[in-house]
């Protein structure tokens, strides 16, 4: 018997299955339909040798001293700021827009405060925020909105930033000074060795047992469990009982290059040239050292792996169609970017699936008591079955 079936091995199900064996004492069986565990942050060695983000790049940032430190319990940090490039008008300018945006893409040499000024004489007066179009418009101007919004937006979305939520753009800062980080979170690095290394710590217990290429479809009615914690999509968990929910996903094309560096930034995005949105060079996010290098190309497409919710009204009403339903299903916690049909960050993830840790915790002493259990009897053999085992290590 298991306490908990976490369908999942991303983020959020990877940490309640270490909070839930470590700290509690319970049971966990943890599945994926991939065939590794860190979901979207998974990263490996290609064939070149040289360390590549599969999913593309997942650059780490928080503002939350509890997040920061929760991880560290299982890697240790790169320093690592995030810069970021766009091509506009046949140059290589810093984005978010900032004080050396403007001055190179105008041939200005303005200080903070007069591009202050110059930023205000193009916005529009927009007196209800509603769109993304209405929040950048209201920001720069129609012009800058053009060069480095409009048709990013559209490759990305597949539809005008004019019918996209206000949340879209409003993420993107504007800055008067020559900042030109991409965030400015209080902790900014990059797993030392890796994500898929700290991942592999964290679910590195004897209370854990890991099974992937695994439809949890398919073992649900033979491997017992009291709870399941699920983080995959709502409406597929509900048999898409009212509807698909729309989600935007990305074809990746990984290139070694037969150079040491190809880039002169980390990523550099492409609002207005070619079918893909950015190029991302790994070795600039992971610091190796290596004579070659590595870099993908991000392709957005309407059919695929679900990575973006599209945020626009219709869409919010249907996901609440399907968070009723959610919460009124008694022993099963929707947790994550695709159960509750959010765009999250991977720290905002961390401590959704903290706080949830928390919250099933918040149990009778009694009940927390009972969680350490007999060992596994019967389904040990249907684990070894499904998931071939490493006779070195013992593990699936």
């Amino acid at each position: 018997m298991f306490d908990y079936l976490i369908v999942g091995a991303g983020f959020a199900g990877s940490v309640l299955a270490e909070r839930l064996a470590t700290r509690s004492n319970k049971k966990v069986l943890i599945v994926d339909k991939r065939s590794h565990i860190a979901g979207n942050a998974y990263d490996h060695y290609n064939e070149e040798g040289i360390l590549v983000h599969k999913y593309g790049p997942h650059i780490f940032h928080t503002n939350s001293k509890d997040v920061f430190e929760y991880l560290s319990n299982f890697t240790d940090w790169r320093p690592y700021e995030h810069r970021v490039l766009a091509s506009v008008d046949g140059q290589l300018v810093p984005m978010p827009i900032n004080l050396d945006t403007i001055n190179k893409l105008y041939g200005l040499s303005l200080n903070s405060f007069e591009v202050e000024q110059f930023l205000e004489s193009l916005a529009e007066e927009i007196p209800v925020i509603k769109t993304s179009e209405d929040v950048v418009v209201s920001k720069v101007g129609r012009e800058l909105y053009e060069k480095f919004f409009r048709n990013y937006t559209r490759k990305q979305w597949g539809l005008d930033p004019s019918e996209l939520d206000k949340s879209v753009t409003s993420r993107v800062p504007t800055r008067t000074n020559r900042d030109s980080r991409y965030f400015t979170d209080t902790y900014q690095a990059m797993p030392l060795h890796g994500y898929t290394r700290m991942f592999e710590k964290m679910l590195d217990h004897p209370n854990i047992k890991v099974m992937l290429n695994t439809d949890y479809h398919d073992i649900i009615d033979f491997i017992p469990f009291k709870e399941m914690i699920f983080t995959g999509p709502v409406d597929e968990y509900f048999d898409f009982k009212y509807g698909k929910l729309p989600y935007r996903s990305l074809e990746f094309k990984h290139e070694t290059l037969n150079q040491e560096n190809y880039l002169e930034a980390p990523v550099v995005n492409y609002p207005n040239d070619n079918l893909y949105t950015r190029i991302t060079e790994f070795k600039a996010l992971t610091g190796q050292k290596h004579p070659k290098t590595a870099i993908v190309y991000e392709y957005p497409k309407a059919e695929g792996d679900p990575y973006y919710p599209v945020p626009q009204p219709e869409n919010a009403e249907l996901y609440n169609q399907y968070k009723k339903l959610a919460d009124n299903t008694p022993n099963v916690h929707f947790v994550g970017r695709l159960a509750t049909y959010r765009y999250y960050n991977m720290d905002q993830v961390v401590a959704q699936a903290l706080t949830l840790y928390k919250k099933l915790t918040e149990k009778s002493e009694e009940a927390v008591k009972a969680a350490a259990k007999p060992a596994i009897t019967g389904s040990a053999s249907i684990i070894d079955k499904l998931v071939p085992r490493d006779p070195a290590k013992g593990k699936p």
